[in-house]
């Protein structure tokens, strides 16, 4: 069915919730888990205001990498306790683009991303990243509700 799954991680509880799904499934599969997380370098010194500028749903990817090497080593974990094969990418630029680019470079079956916990009137939208990995994916996606 499923041998290789792409699961985007920004160490939020929407990604937490969607690597959670992504490591039972591949776990029920026997399939291999590959975990991806983007950053923008930034210096040290300008990370905060930068941070605070940019629109809600990118503020994670602004990140030093050193965030990022332990975000996915975060999610990789309980992947490894759960016996599945799992393997990380830092990727440098947009996070849909990083999830897809890793999805067409290992062959993936399926790409598991979060929605993002939208509310209210935008409950009807799903955020950039969801939105832009369902409408270009070279594979199925399945999307977690989170909310």
């Amino acid at each position: 069915m499923f041998k290789s799954i792409v699961v985007g991680t920004d160490g939020s509880d929407t990604a937490a919730e969607a690597a959670r799904e992504a490591i039972e499934l591949a776990k029920s599969v026997g399939a291999t888990l590959q975990i991806v997380s983007a950053y923008e370098p930034v210096p040290s010194q300008r990370l905060s205001e930068v941070r605070r500028d940019a629109p809600e749903d990118l503020q994670w990817a602004i990140s030093p990498r050193s965030e990022v090497d332990s975000t996915l080593e975060a999610a990789a974990a309980p992947a490894r306790e759960a016996g599945v094969a799992v393997n990380v990418y830092p990727r440098q630029g947009d996070p849909a683009d990083a999830i897809l680019d890793v999805a067409e470079e290992t062959e993936a079956d399926l790409i598991v991303v979060g929605n993002k916990g939208m509310t209210g009137a935008k409950r009807f939208l799903l955020g950039s990243v969801p939105n832009k990995v369902s409408h270009h994916a070279p594979c199925s996606v399945l999307i977690i509700r989170t909310t």
